[in-house]
């Protein structure tokens, strides 16, 4: 069997012929809900909806009002709208924001670049190959996320002092990979356990090195769950605030977005329009990058809770 042919297998074996029709039983007859359950149901989903969807929503509507509009006893849905919010965020009036954004892309994609990158290819050893300190390895990954992250600030503080790389950007993606690597090993290595052995020895047939096997064989099988782990990193690094705020100390140009934020709080006020339109500025990037994955989510988060 050549490598092409065992690809061409293991996707048959993912892609089973969809069967229409309501669920069934074990003995073949029809699974049917009273109106009441579904009367229940669909009430439950749309007040579970509502919740998810309402802050999100009110926020969007605050960014268009004046700040003075913003916290009012009797809230208006809509009162004097405006776009001076975001006109005035975006020109920088309260801080370099396109500065900041920039910072927190680069930060963000060089997380994500690293971090999937190092995840994919330890799951991928831990997967297929028995070392010693393997067991040791997944079971530090796991321990890991026991802990509370607000807990490794002063020692990882250390260590970028030691190194030279406190408030620089290198040192904080680092540190981002470190609390996103451990989730997105377990999740790949999970994942790479449903990818059939045979595709590794049906590469090596063709003259593939082991590092060719991963890069051209299994890399393109596991789409899915690099699109979740991608999506986990990217998230990890562009939303985060304390890490940013004790590794980044100094200028104001050297912040993220999520620190910048502060700088619409002060002791006397709190500019609640200007904050709204930042804080759906910053949401932009995470809805496009969610859009461009969606499709890959489920079926990698689903593969990768198989098997750990």
């Amino acid at each position: 069997m050549t490598a092409t042919e065992a690809v061409v297998q293991t996707e048959s074996r993912r892609s089973p012929p969809r069967r229409g029709g309501p669920p069934q039983r074990s003995d073949g007859r029809a699974l049917r809900r009273s109106p009441l359950a579904s009367v229940g149901l669909h009430a439950a989903l749309i007040m579970a909806s509502f919740i998810a969807i309402f802050p999100i929503f009110w926020v969007l509507v605050t960014s268009f009002k004046p700040d003075e509009n913003a916290l009012e006893t009797t809230p208006k849905l809509i009162n004097e709208p405006t776009v001076n919010n975001y006109s005035e965020v975006l020109a920088g009036d309260f801080g370099p924001f396109l500065t900041w954004f920039g910072n927190s892309l680069l930060i963000a994609g060089l997380t994500t670049v690293i971090g999937v990158f190092i995840s994919a290819t330890t799951a991928y050893a831990v997967s297929r190959f028995r070392f010693p300190g393997r067991r040791s390895m997944m079971l530090s990954f796991l321990v890991m996320q026991m802990f509370p992250f607000v807990v490794l600030i002063v020692p990882l503080y250390n260590l970028l002092l030691t190194f030279g790389l406190q408030g620089s950007v290198i040192g904080l993606v680092l540190v981002y990979c470190t609390t996103a690597i451990p989730f997105c090993t377990y999740l790949l290595k999970g994942y790479f356990d449903t990818i059939p052995i045979d595709i590794d020895e049906a590469g090596r047939v063709d003259g593939l090195s082991p590092f060719g096997v991963f890069w051209r064989l299994i890399l393109p099988l596991a789409r899915p769950g690099i699109a979740v782990t991608a999506f986990y990193a990217f998230l990890t690094a562009w939303g985060e605030v304390g890490f940013a705020s004790a590794f980044l100390s100094g200028n104001s140009e050297g912040k993220t977005l999520a620190v910048g934020l502060q700088s619409f709080v002060s002791q006397t006020q709190v500019l609640w329009g200007h904050l709204a339109a930042a804080s759906i500025l910053i949401a932009l990037p995470a809805v496009v990058v969610f859009y461009l994955v969606q499709r890959s989510l489920v079926s990698g988060l689903a593969a990768g809770g198989v098997k750990g």
